[in-house]
């Protein structure tokens, strides 16, 4: 919606850089009042003579203020905008204070609400409602260079604060001419918006790195993982997206160096030698105090070297501290029934 007015020497000119979703309509052929169509339906004649810019919270809007100068003079002016809404809400850039005989320059006023506008503290305070329609006027205060005659030019425009609604783009196209149709469905909207919108984020609650709190037990339960009250939160949500990787290695030591790795984050340096890494799980096989194959004081034991055996080393810094008992409850729970172990910690 564009207004103009043919005042010499400067004509105003102010037009919206946006499709306004409030699109007025005149009441009968040959008048040039408009009319909101929601007054329309109601047999209302609600005055809306004025540009008409609609606002979305977070996001921001134009209006071009265009001046022409038809004289022959320069004239020089300057922009005041007043209205009921807050100075917050808008910012004016201009291109200059002057205006060239018989050429054009242009304004541009920004408008941007907070994006938290329908969840502010004043929307149903002391039981008034939320003002979402508001009145501006752009007065021009122009002066002609030569004379000094000091002249004034305004304009009104209506700002109009909605909401984004996707419902109306499923009905006919002649309801969305209607402001009042895109405000009743936003109701439906609302209510039942945020299940379609956790039905598209299904995949987060499924997540045990993503979900909420609340539902780890039930995810623990899912893949069969009994939650440990002495492990952190963090930890937790670890072993339970890696569960179905440590049972298909249980009584190896791959799961049991993946278990560990997860529990005390110590690299698995699989690069490395296994006396190197600062996880090793090394195996006893030793054949005794045998004659020719033994060292003695080295590998020499008196009645062999004891069966299904294997030690576990941890290297860590000084800064990460590792619970000894739970790692014995971890190395208990993944090793073979009938092996014996030994745990040190470096």
């Amino acid at each position: 919606m564009t207004q103009t007015r043919d005042i010499l020497p400067l004509r105003l000119q102010l037009t919206p850089m946006q499709v306004s979703e409030i699109i007025p309509v005149p009441t009968k052929p040959g008048d040039d009042r408009r009319y909101s169509p929601l007054a329309a339906l109601n047999g209302k004649e609600e005055r809306l003579g004025g540009c008409q810019v609609t606002l979305y919270p977070g996001e921001g809007s134009e209006l071009l203020i265009q001046l022409e100068n038809r004289g022959d003079r320069n004239l020089q002016f300057n922009i005041r905008i007043e209205g009921d809404f807050p100075s917050q809400w808008y910012r004016l850039n201009m291109e200059g204070r002057e205006v060239p005989p018989r050429r054009e320059i242009n304004a541009v006023v920004y408008f941007e609400i907070p994006p938290d506008f329908f969840e502010s503290d004043e929307v149903g305070k002391y039981s008034r409602p939320l003002q979402l329609d508001y009145q501006g006027k752009i007065s021009i205060l122009y002066s002609e260079a030569d004379t000094g005659r000091q002249l004034n030019e305004s304009s009104i425009f209506y700002l109009h604060i909605r909401s984004r609604s996707l419902y109306p783009k499923f009905l006919p196209e002649i309801y969305g001419e209607v402001d009042f149709i895109g405000r009743f469905l936003k109701i439906f909207e609302e209510t039942f918006e945020p299940t379609v919108q956790a039905l598209d984020a299904m995949w987060a609650y499924l997540d045990p790195l993503m979900t909420a709190e609340a539902l780890l037990p039930f995810l623990a339960h899912w893949v069969g993982w009994n939650l440990n009250p002495a492990l952190g939160l963090n930890r937790q949500r670890y072993l339970i997206r890696q569960a179905m990787e440590i049972y298909r290695w249980r009584g190896t030591r791959r799961g049991l160096r993946f278990y560990l790795h997860l529990f005390t984050d110590l690299p698995l340096d699989e690069d490395l030698p296994e006396a190197e890494k600062h996880i090793s799980i090394r195996e006893m096989f030793t054949e005794g105090f045998v004659m020719g194959n033994t060292q003695l004081g080295a590998n020499s034991f008196v009645g062999g070297g004891q069966p299904y055996h294997f030690t576990v080393v941890l290297r860590t810094d000084n800064m990460v501290r590792i619970d000894e008992m739970l790692v014995r409850e971890i190395i208990e729970q993944e090793k073979p029934a009938f092996c014996t172990y030994q745990l040190q910690i470096i």
